[in-house]
């Protein structure tokens, strides 16, 4: 842990905490930075200014996904079933599977249903509620269309929302992803969350937004070229 320490020290040292950064200087920094023997991630911490945190959350499909292997279950027969299958799901079935995550089993990113399914799929509240993982067609994860929403799920959809202090944290590729990967992905992400504001929301919605590699440090983002 002290190496650890030391690394992140020297790393926090390279970046100044008065300036706003452009976001290619903040892409290269934050690749000099990263202090991991293992393909880091790159993560968007976004400070959001609203009265009901509950309501910050929305969907976005990041261009050039989050290099992540995500696992999608879906529930659905026949053949729906078929579709989801050739779609690349990981998971798919009906009533054996529905028991088996009533038994705790949630080894899994997204859950898809299509809608004669949600009967039984809503037992599952419990279960995948707590996880922020229940299919609601908002979200357009109770669908017919299960192929189709699960190759966007499986190419870097994320659903986010805000933490209990107002933040929302996304996810936006591996640092080893070139630079302009990274800038479609940021940029995706941030004008996203932007058009996402409550109609009464005023001011500044996003405060502050900052940028950071796994075990690294935070890397502030002059937003005007993003908006």
């Amino acid at each position: 842990m002290a190496k650890i320490g030391k690394k992140f020290k020297a790393a926090s040292e390279k970046v100044d905490r008065s300036k706003e950064y452009s976001l290619a200087e903040a892409l290269k920094l934050a690749k000099e930075t990263n202090i991991t023997k293992f393909d880091g991630s790159l993560e968007g911490h976004f400070n959001i200014k609203y009265k009901s945190i509950q309501n910050i959350r929305g969907v976005i499909s990041l261009p050039h996904g989050t290099g992540r292997e995500v696992k999608v279950l879906v529930f659905a027969k026949g053949d729906k079933a078929e579709e989801a299958k050739n779609a690349g799901a990981d998971y798919i079935g009906d009533s054996e599977l529905i028991e088996k995550v009533q038994g705790g089993w949630i080894d899994f990113d997204f859950v898809v249903a299509t809608p004669d399914m949600m009967k039984d799929v809503g037992k599952l509240g419990p279960v995948l509620g707590k996880k922020g993982l229940m299919p609601k067609p908002k979200s357009g994860t109770v669908t017919l269309d299960v192929a189709a929403i699960v190759k966007e799920l499986k190419s870097g959809r994320i659903e986010y929302r805000a933490d209990k202090t107002g933040v929302v944290h996304i996810p936006m590729g591996k640092l080893s992803f070139d630079v302009e990967k990274l800038q479609q992905n940021v940029t995706t992400a941030f004008q996203t969350v932007l058009k996402d504001r409550p109609t009464d929301a005023k001011g500044d919605y996003i405060a502050t937004f900052f940028i950071a590699g796994t075990m690294s440090p935070g890397i502030r983002i002059n937003t005007k070229e993003l908006r």
